[in-house]
């Protein structure tokens, strides 16, 4: 799924237009396992701090399992803050996307984050959509907050995560405050020719409220 940015590419004097697709062995979202080997394209177009991006997901090997998703990111940066909306989609509870009926497969997700330098923060919470508590069906407004620390060692970038749940959310399968995110990922720059770069990366995932561990290797193609 999409993840709230904080700098980067954003504040542009021009349109700019980006492509790129990550292929996965397991796909592992904010300490949870939502699928198996994934193909995950991504187009974003940017304007002066401007946003839209595309992001979507689908299983190759186990296809029947594994839902297609599709989210939508509406974003806005100025100086180090971050601001916007994400509407997630996957075809678990119904395969029609034009359908917002309380079932609807959308989920809507409103964020803010801010770059402090050696740390960013980020904190988001679903707004609208299929959010809801199981055992009274009352919206849950899941939220999760996250702090981010990029660092470079031994040739590579390194990015160590903590990420947490505030309060319980069937979304999440917690029922109280708890760690669901701790992981580091470790991205090399491979030189295939002067003009192209494939990077590739692995990530250790712990999930301390489910006691579920993961190791994820991907690679990243870029076209635009």
């Amino acid at each position: 799924m999409l993840l709230a940015s904080t700098k980067g590419i954003w504040a542009q004097r021009q349109v700019e237009g980006h492509l790129t697709a990550d292929i996965v062995s397991g796909y592992v979202w904010r300490g949870q396992n939502l699928g198996h080997v994934s193909l995950q394209p991504e187009l974003s177009v940017v304007w002066k701090g401007l946003s839209l991006a595309a992001w979507g997901s689908v299983g190759l090997t186990n296809s029947k399992d594994d839902s297609r998703e599709i989210d939508l990111t509406l974003s806005y940066t100025t100086g180090d803050w971050c601001f916007g909306i994400i509407d997630y989609w996957n075809d678990e509870n119904d395969g029609r996307y034009f359908y917002y009926k309380k079932d609807t497969g959308h989920s809507f997700e409103g964020f803010v984050s801010y770059d402090f330098g050696p740390v960013s923060a980020s904190w988001q919470t679903y707004f609208a959509g299929n959010d809801y508590q199981n055992d009274n069906g009352k919206r849950a407004y899941s939220s999760y907050f996250e702090l981010s620390a990029p660092f470079r060692l031994v040739t590579c970038e390194w990015d160590a995560t903590v990420g947490l749940v505030p309060w319980k959310s069937d979304t999440y399968e917690v029922n109280s405050f708890s760690v669901t995110n701790l992981s580091l990922c470790a991205t090399k720059n491979i030189k295939i020719t002067e003009s192209f770069h494939l990077p590739l990366f692995g990530r250790l995932v712990s999930n301390p409220a489910s006691e579920h561990f993961y190791f994820v290797f991907g690679l990243t193609l870029k076209v635009l």
